[in-house]
């Protein structure tokens, strides 16, 4: 006879204590460890050009992490940061997000293998039509569209930036471009 690991569901994750620093990742807690100051930089950064985007064009809410995404009974995320379309806003809940958001960006960290395998198959499954995948040790952004249900050969990344060169470009938020100088700019140095 074979043992099963425990899993655990969104109601063992609802009575962890709040901030307590996990996802629920295929019915196991993950423990996301706090962000390098780039991650958190490049982040805000890019949520700064979203939000400004968005709201100019009323084209839906951009919410930055931590903020819970429940997908199923047996995964909970804290993507860095989520744009959810004006017809879909009826997703976000008083305690969390119940569903896909239209676009999820995940800010590499130490944690990076979730975000390219779990993490990405669950959000490829729920049906979210842009991934982006931000590296900020390779100043890279890849941006995956969701077409048909999948994401992930050469010919659904349709914009990438290396080396801190070009710009990210949306579908969903149509018209978005940023500019990856300005996303991994280095932090301004204080003089005292």
């Amino acid at each position: 006879m074979v043992e099963t690991a425990h899993k655990y569901t969104l109601a063992d994750y609802e009575a962890l204590p709040e901030g307590a620093p996990y996802q629920l990742i295929a019915g196991e807690f993950v423990m996301s460890p706090a962000p390098k100051p780039l991650h958190q930089n490049s982040a805000l950064r890019l949520a700064r050009k979203m939000a400004a985007f968005a709201d100019i064009s009323e084209a839906g809410e951009v919410i930055m992490s931590p903020i819970d995404v429940y997908f199923d009974d047996v995964d909970a995320y804290q993507p860095d940061i989520i744009f959810i379309a004006t017809e879909h806003l009826g997703i976000i809940g008083e305690k969390n997000i119940q569903g896909a958001p239209d676009i999820i960006v995940e800010v590499l960290s130490s944690n990076a293998k979730h975000d390219l395998v779990e993490k990405k198959d669950v959000y490829e499954a729920s049906g979210v039509k842009e991934y982006w995948i931000v590296d900020p040790d390779r100043k890279s952004i890849d941006v995956l569209e969701n077409v048909q249900g999948k994401y992930g050969n050469e010919f659904r990344v349709f914009s990438r930036g290396r080396n801190g060169t070009g710009s990210v470009e949306s579908k969903v938020l149509d018209g978005l471009s940023i500019e990856l100088a300005y996303v991994f700019a280095p932090f301004r140095k204080q003089h005292f």
